[in-house]
């Protein structure tokens, strides 16, 4: 098995493994009370046999979430930034004080279902092979969150994704290398990589790779994480034998600079961590010449103007996730 130099967790490793402590959920908030009181009610609504302890990290939020958070739900373990420290710093921060056998990286802008626990528990404690798991993941409209179910974004994947051929081709693995979108999503199977939104990871695992690499500030931190829990010789697997709600931002065109520019980054820092070096020159250059289209492409996006839309459509777009835009996908 190999052995990584990322982030270590030592508070993790120096648990007791006897702890009665089932799961820990580790959920990542940043101005985004009102979602993560809904994902608490849901997480709480939990039909379960195990043990699990939520802890809350919040990235200095302007919208009294601690004091909510705090009053609503007592029980939950918070932990106050004094300023926004991240995605991965953040759950990093939440690992190292956290007691399960497993922990739960579970955004803010997710509602779980009551079973939810109980399924993804069981499975992963049937099958002590796997390092990693992650249940089905649904949009608002009922469609699937695509991220739930990835291969790893090599040249080849990135290529075919990007420009469109997995959506000419979606019947063929060849094209659909990142997205699988060949493969049924009712179906459970192997995958390369899951989404942050819902990862569900064993003690172990995390002892051996360890955290999550503080190097992405949002954003490529999950797929750096599968990818180092593969190579250490773990399976990661997809179940959707039960399912959350994700209230991604996706409606939004308009995005902050700094989500852009960290969404493209963490391509470059993913690329340069684990493909620079089994690829020539050319084919580096290639991909960091595109990266840099892409994000020059998505800034002119961004500063056309929004076509406009009736009242009831902007209310609903900017309560569902305008709010969500600038959290969980910054990554709370």
């Amino acid at each position: 098995m190999i052995h990584t130099t990322d982030t270590s967790l030592t508070e993790v490793s120096n648990i007791n493994k006897k702890s009665e402590m089932d799961v820990s959920i580790i959920i990542v908030n940043y101005n985004t009370r009102q979602l993560t009181l809904d994902c608490l009610a849901s997480v709480y609504a939990s039909k379960t046999s195990y043990q699990f302890e939520i802890i809350v990290v919040d990235n200095a939020s302007r919208d009294d979430s601690v004091q909510a958070i705090q009053t609503m739900y007592p029980g939950v373990r918070m932990i106050a930034n004094s300023d926004n420290t991240g995605f991965a710093v953040a759950n990093n921060q939440g690992m190292d004080v956290a007691s399960g056998r497993y922990m739960l990286l579970l955004n803010s802008d997710t509602v779980v279902q009551p079973d939810t626990l109980q399924t993804m528990i069981s499975f992963m404690d049937r099958h002590p092979e796997m390092g990693a798991s992650g249940c089905k993941v649904i949009l608002p409209d009922g469609s699937l969150d695509k991220a739930c179910k990835r291969g790893f974004p090599t040249p080849s994947a990135s290529f075919y994704y990007a420009f469109g051929l997995s959506r000419l081709f979606p019947d063929l693995p060849k094209f659909n290398q990142y997205q699988l979108g060949h493969l049924s999503p009712d179906d459970e199977y192997p995958v390369d990589c899951l989404v942050g939104a819902f990862m569900l990871v064993r003690r172990e695992a995390i002892n051996q790779v360890g955290g999550l690499d503080e190097t992405f500030f949002m954003y490529g931190e999950d797929i750096d994480w599968c990818y180092r829990i593969k190579e250490a010789g773990w399976g990661i697997y997809y179940y959707p034998r039960t399912y959350i709600v994700h209230y991604k931002g996706g409606s939004a065109r308009r995005k902050p600079l700094k989500i852009t520019y960290e969404f493209h980054r963490a391509m470059w820092v993913f690329h340069r961590k684990h493909y620079a070096k089994k690829y020539n020159l050319l084919m580096n250059s290639a991909v960091y010449m595109g990266i840099s289209l892409k994000f020059t492409l998505s800034l002119v996006r961004s500063w056309l103007p929004l076509p406009s839309r009736s009242k009831k459509s902007t209310i609903s777009t900017t309560h569902t996730r305008t709010e969500n835009e600038v959290s969980s996908e910054v990554k709370s």
